[in-house]
């Protein structure tokens, strides 16, 4: 019997989380270095996942399949193509760097606090996500991915709720208020998407008789499995609804910016740049593959959806006034740009969108974890209680500009490829909205810059006059991401091979095909 590498994967950070949960509270330290250490042996099965995989062996490889549930034809099945093997990639490259950052987020709290921080159920929290997220990416049973899609709400709430920031302006009481709040409306979103889920998974069960995506989707590209149009339409909306609110998409996105804004950095990172990707890498996944003529049905009113996320994220993000709100609903605009790409349903755009899926990740993984550094100096989340910071902390105004200029997609970063093919593509066939999604490049310019200006440049405040810049852990986190940035800016190719296989295969589930230019290439 082969390795089972993709098991190995997703179970040894679930491993490292019980061993460094078991860690006693006086081993603090003990306990960062071992969730540290197994992120990053998880790294290196991700990089052998990635080594092993070949784009053009076929649509799913390194498979594997056990019976599990007989009775109800439920199989543990695992198996990658290009698209999860990229983000099982970024989610394995991120977490070493996003407990890196944490590292003092979870100490003990000043004597006489009402609040008791255990620092290795922090650490282990962040591994388990990991664990359901990369499984996530694996499953190829429908049953099986709903699982764990579900599960890994358990341990982002506690993530939100009980290791919340500690920089809020009206005190300790007023921020555990908060965090709570966050935490229960964070939970309540996607539990509801999950049962209006979990009811289309049984209603798929009773149309199909299995939960094997593979066999199923086999099954209804040959004819041998049909459904009615109303069925597939009902079904592919109940999948659709769960992933718009992991996505998130307006108008299911109002839980995102609360719990984001009292998530410690981190956490925040965790959230938009590893859990919010299973949503729109499931529509790829599950909604194109198990409902195409469903997904063509409801692509008009999507791509409206998404266009407008893409503003009213933008436009919000302007308005801003605390940076960790500012960073949410920018995020909420990029992710209307990548289901904007997944919907125009041509190859530039799904190669974008994927794509988009990766550079967001590292984008926002530098932009927030900067900012997190930047807010426990000061003890603020107010962009107002900045200025001048470039002066006194030149290193961390530097890099805090590339991860700005990343998020507004300058040309030579990693993101500005990805929106660029999001818009090519989607213009190549809906001509209207691929112009009207443009508008959200100049608003993140305003957004991003304004944000920059304000907090870096300016004269310097007496509260940031002694501001320490980076320290020798907090380079190691931010150089590494900056490189990616311009590396992927620069020579997106090593992305793009992996993915593009899979996105034609993609675009063939859903029979398109990309539009023939309207002007023929003359032969000279």
């Amino acid at each position: 019997m082969s390795f089972p590498l993709l098991t190995a994967t997703a179970v040894l950070p679930a491993i490292g989380a019980i061993a460094t949960a078991a860690v006693p509270a006086a081993r603090r330290t003990a306990a960062k270095w071992l969730a540290l250490t197994v992120s990053l042996a998880t790294l290196a099965l991700a990089v052998t996942v990635l080594v092993r995989f070949d784009p053009d062996g076929g649509r799913y490889q390194l498979t594997e399949s056990h019976a599990w549930i007989k009775d109800f034809g439920v199989r543990y099945e695992l198996g990658v193509d290009g698209i999860a093997v990229a983000l099982i990639a970024l989610t394995a490259l991120l977490i070493p760097f996003i407990i890196l950052a944490g590292w003092h987020d979870a100490d003990p709290l000043e004597t006489g606090s009402r609040r008791w921080r255990p620092t290795q159920g922090f650490f282990a929290l962040i591994l388990g996500v990991e664990a359901m997220v990369i499984i996530s990416f694996e499953a190829t049973d429908v049953f099986l991915f709903y699982i764990f899609f579900e599960a890994m709400l358990i341990p982002m709430y506690f993530l939100i709720g009980g290791f919340g920031d500690r920089a809020h302006e009206h005190g300790e009481e007023a921020a555990s208020t908060q965090r709570s709040y966050a935490a229960v409306k964070f939970l309540l979103y996607n539990l509801v998407g999950g049962l209006i889920m979990l009811a289309a998974v049984i209603g798929l069960y009773v149309v199909a008789g299995n939960f094997s995506l593979q066999e199923i989707a086999q099954a209804r590209a040959n004819g041998s499995l049909h459904m009615a149009t109303s069925t597939e339409r009902w079904l592919f909306l109940g999948f659709f609804f769960a992933f718009a609110v992991k996505a998130p998409l307006w108008p299911l996105h109002t839980w995102l910016p609360n719990a984001m804004q009292e998530s410690t950095a981190p956490v925040a990172v965790l959230i938009t740049a590893v859990v919010d990707k299973v949503g729109t890498f499931a529509m790829l996944r599950f909604c194109l593959q198990l409902f195409p003529e469903a997904s063509k049905w409801a692509t008009p009113v999507i791509l409206v959806l998404a266009l407008i996320s893409i503003v009213y994220g933008a436009l919000l993000a302007v308005g801003q006034r605390d940076i960790k709100r500012l960073v949410a609903y920018a995020s909420i605009s990029h992710f209307g740009f990548i289901i904007m790409g997944i919907f125009a349903m041509t190859s530039q755009g799904q190669s974008g969108a994927t794509l988009y899926m990766v550079n967001h990740g590292i984008s926002t993984a530098a932009w927030m974890l900067l900012a997190g550094f930047l807010i426990s100096r000061r003890g603020s989340r107010l962009i107002a209680d900045y200025g001048g910071v470039q002066k006194v902390a030149p290193v961390l105004a530097g890099t805090f500009l590339i991860g700005t200029l990343a998020t507004l997609s300058l040309p030579g970063l990693a993101p500005f490829v990805s929106e660029f093919l999001v818009l090519v593509g989607t213009f190549t066939r809906y001509p209207a909205i691929g112009v009207i999604g443009t508008f959200g490049i100049v608003l993140a310019a305003l957004y991003a810059l304004v944000l920059y200006q304000r907090t870096m440049t300016g004269p310097v405040k007496p509260e940031v006059s002694a501001m320490p810049d980076l320290r020798a852990r907090e380079l190691v986190v931010v150089a590494p991401l900056i490189v990616l940035l311009i590396f992927l800016g620069v020579y997106p190719k090593p992305v793009t091979d992996i993915v593009n296989p899979a996105v034609k295969s993609t675009l063939s589930d859903v029979h398109k095909k990309d539009p023939k230019p309207e002007v023929e290439a003359v032969a000279k």
